[in-house]
């Protein structure tokens, strides 16, 4: 009888402690099914989508007094950068020239801000907010040869991230005595990255 009793309180004491020791293991071991996924996103490009539209302004007759025309054409923009430092448009121009007759260096202006920029389809962007640095009216610098450009406009860090489009409202001034003909001018758009 003795012998039994402590055959029995061994055995018992042995569970015990097997079953504590299971116990230990199960609230540490990693739930079944856990697992870490990851993703690597690599920068993309800054540039445009397409070449900018051309921008044609509407055929007018001189009247004898100074004229303004307006005209909009739109940039589409893709900045796939991953940055989210923003970007900035910047242009020049030669001066608008029909033969040997010329429009004025700064007939050329972006009145006021362009309106906050329109996702392009397919694409969930965060739309390009104007910084500060730009002042407007902005004007389109021009001469024979084509001067320094400057910034047209700037978006601000933290915008202007996917494909979208702006549109700014160009405006011509028409000088009064200006001579009747087809005029040209050749626009560069360029955009950079930083606001």
């Amino acid at each position: 009888m003795i012998n039994l009793s402590r055959t029995k309180c061994a055995t018992g004491g042995t569970l015990a402690v097997m079953a504590l020791a299971l116990a230990a293991l199960s609230a540490t071991a990693t739930p079944a099914g856990a697992t870490t996924a990851t993703a690597t996103l690599t920068a993309g490009s800054l540039g445009f989508i397409g070449t900018p539209a051309n921008l044609t302004f509407p055929s007018t007759a001189l009247t004898g007094v100074n004229q303004t025309l307006t005209a909009s054409a739109a940039i589409d923009i893709g900045d796939a950068s991953g940055s989210g430092v923003g970007w900035n448009l910047t242009a020049t121009s030669t001066t608008f020239t029909s033969g040997a007759n010329l429009l004025p260096t700064a007939a050329t202006t972006i009145g006021v801000v362009p309106v906050a920029a329109s996702c392009d389809a397919s694409s969930t962007c965060s739309p390009a907010a104007a910084a500060a640095g730009v002042t407007y009216p902005y004007s389109l610098p021009s001469g024979v040869t084509a001067p320094t450009a400057t910034k047209m406009y700037s978006a601000t860090a933290g915008t202007g991230l996917g494909d979208q489009t702006l549109t700014p409202t160009w405006t011509l001034a028409v000088p009064s005595k200006s001579l009747a003909g087809a005029y040209t001018a050749t626009w560069t758009i360029s955009i950079v990255s930083g606001p």
